[in-house]
């Protein structure tokens, strides 16, 4: 048996790729940076980020004619990536749909560094590549809004030029809305895989076959082959976005993306993560076990397992360099996120922008990996004016966030909720405050964030609630997930005061579940 997600939090459009005992993970990242984490698993269940594959300015083509300068307000978007391993070396090839499009970096370590982007074309997106037996490597994509088919062509690597005309080779299989494809070729068969029906309640996958990488592809007698339609009740649902592996001891195995639920009426509160489903092959096509679909607990037998070192609940900010799991909302500048002026503390010179609002903006998270969990800050900060402000907050994006603010008003030190949803902004005043360090905590449930605060040396004070169905994918329009972290912001000009926390803290309090 084991728990899906196998990735929690925010972990969308998983691709995998395996080099002997070993497997890689790749998934979307859209405006968050660094871009296109990478995880690694011996298992297929216990997975750890040993990198991003984008790290670098010059990767997301910031600075270029017709890219985004370093004071863009709309940050970059990495769409879906592709992960596979050819001749020792990575390929990962994804979707920068504000600043040039489809590109491809390679590798020799998963961990990186990854090669500077060798871009193809600014078409559509979900990029993918197959390599043959024959030498030819084959570039697969989502075609044109109007069509929404899939499209290919052969690719030559070496400079990322197209050696043959896109041609249409799928304009769905079950739908008219076809994304996300991945070509195989099995026991002589060339395998198709495409996601369908949309990335929300209608998602699914499908799958075709032919003698021919050009098709015509003939349709899986039971395609969709991966669905959550069958019931709103399943704590599972959209389920979509797929792609194939074979262990080591060759089985099968399909990682997708879904969404899970505490409750029937829920919306998506977490974001699209990462799930793990077996299969088996019947009359040459994929039959996936349908517990993954429909439930968290999967009752399948696993490779041998391999569980890496927990990561710690703690942050002190000891090390010279922030954490891999900690991710910014823009491109972080290294003088606005100090680790070096207090050792032990992270420093945080607040900007002019607010979280999400581009650059600068000072803000850091990590992903919300389960429904019911629990973030804790401490803070020092004595605000040199009402524009400057430090503290906690749950984040979606630049209007769709909740934020434990420390400020001044009227001289006073003080604690405010402030609630963004949408164009309405609320500021709540919860307690005056004296001069010192700060416990900033939020709890959350299925239903609601609990906010709190406390002396380092004393009990803490509940404070006030908020909704989180507010915060939803739905509600905010948005394709990423949510984040807790930390900020600073002089909102209009950089803080006087430096944000110094001692430690960040989070933890699942019901972890694969609710």
């Amino acid at each position: 048996m084991y728990t899906n997600p196998i990735l929690p939090g925010v972990n969308p459009d998983p691709s995998i790729c395996r080099v002997g005992p070993d497997y890689y993970l790749a998934t979307s990242t859209f405006f968050f940076v660094p871009g296109v984490p990478i995880y690694h698993s011996r298992d297929l269940v216990n997975w750890r980020l040993v990198g991003h594959a984008l790290t670098r300015r010059s990767q997301f083509r910031l600075d270029e004619p017709g890219g985004l300068s370093s004071a863009a307000t709309r940050p970059p978007e990495i769409y879906a990536p592709t992960l596979r391993y050819h001749n020792g070396t990575f390929y990962l090839i994804t979707t920068n749909v504000h600043g040039g499009g489809n590109f491809f970096v390679t590798a020799s370590d998963p961990a990186g560094p990854w090669s500077e982007p060798v871009f193809i074309d600014d078409g559509a997106f979900d990029p993918s590549l197959f390599f043959d037996d024959d030498g030819k490597v084959y570039y697969t994509r989502r075609g044109p809004f109007e069509t929404k088919d899939i499209v290919q062509a052969e690719i030559d690597l070496a400079n990322g030029e197209l050696l043959t005309p896109l041609r249409s080779i799928s304009l769905g299989l079950v739908s008219d809305d076809a994304e996300g494809p991945h070509l195989y070729k099995i026991n002589g068969w060339y395998y198709l895989m495409i996601a369908e029906g949309g990335s929300m309640y209608l998602h699914m996958e499908t799958i075709g076959r032919s003698r021919s990488p050009w098709g015509p592809f003939e349709s899986c007698p039971w395609n969709p082959i991966l669905s959550q339609h069958h019931a709103w009740w399943h704590p599972v649902r959209t389920t979509g976005h797929a792609d194939l592996v074979q262990a080591h001891d060759g089985s099968w195995w399909m990682v997708f993306l879904a969404t899970r639920h505490a409750n029937y009426h829920d919306l998506t509160l977490i974001g699209r993560e990462s799930f793990l489903a077996p299969l088996q092959w019947q009359d040459g096509w994929p039959l996936v076990d349908t517990q993954a679909m429909r439930s968290l607990q999967v009752e399948a037998r696993t490779l041998p397992l391999h569980p890496w070192k927990p990561q710690p609940e703690r942050d002190d900010f000891d090390s010279p360099n922030l954490a891999r799991d900690w991710t910014f909302s823009a491109f972080p500048n290294p003088e606005h996120f100090d680790l070096w002026s207090r050792p032990g503390w992270l420093r945080l010179h607040g900007q002019p922008a607010q979280p999400g609002e581009g650059q600068p903006a000072v803000f850091c998270g990590k992903r919300q990996l389960s429904l019911t969990s629990e973030a804790r800050a401490l803070l020092e900060f004595e605000a040199a004016g009402e524009n400057e402000e430090a503290g906690l907050v749950v984040f979606m994006r630049s209007d769709y966030q909740y934020q434990l603010v420390v400020t001044r008003r009227l001289g006073q030190r003080v604690l405010l909720l402030r609630r963004r949803i949408g164009d309405l902004c609320t500021e709540e005043r919860l307690a005056d405050l004296a001069d010192g360090a700060i416990i900033l905590q939020v709890h959350s449930d299925p239903e609601t964030y609990q906010f709190a605060w406390g002396a380092p040396d004393g009990e803490m004070h509940p404070a006030a609630s908020a909704l989180t169905r507010f915060l939803a994918t739905e509600i905010a329009r948005t394709w990423s997930g949510l984040l807790i972290g930390v900020y600073a912001s002089g909102n209009g000009s950089p803080c006087a005061a430096p944000a110094d926390f001692d430690w960040f803290e989070y933890k699942q309090l019901v972890a694969g579940g609710s």
